[in-house]
């Protein structure tokens, strides 16, 4: 499964790429997560992605994000603010199946 994730960089991605990976590690899940800046997200998620997940620091831009997933049949949404506590990965994994099942 192949998860793209849309920040504004820093620590953060970091700490939402090593949460998701872990967590599917922990359900047997072979996970591809690559954190991407606001300016690669338009081409990036061209290229095969299952999810797209959106930091709230760049959720002013979602709509933006979200017409260039749509336009590939990619599901995209904001991560809420808790993912980034220590049941980040858990809540990170919920979203990403409840991406894919809609």
């Amino acid at each position: 499964m192949k998860v793209l994730f849309v920040c504004a960089g820093g620590m953060s991605s970091a700490i939402v790429v090593n949460a998701l990976k872990k967590e599917g590690q922990k359900h047997d899940l072979n996970l591809e997560v690559l954190a991407v800046g606001t300016q690669e997200f338009d081409s990036e998620v061209r290229n095969g992605w299952d999810v797209a997940m959106v930091a709230p620091q760049v959720k002013h831009r979602f709509d933006g994000f979200k017409q260039s997933a749509d336009e590939v049949g990619v599901p995209c949404q904001v991560i809420p603010p808790q993912a980034y506590s220590p049941l980040g990965g858990p809540t990170l994994l919920k979203l990403v199946n409840e991406l894919l099942e809609k």
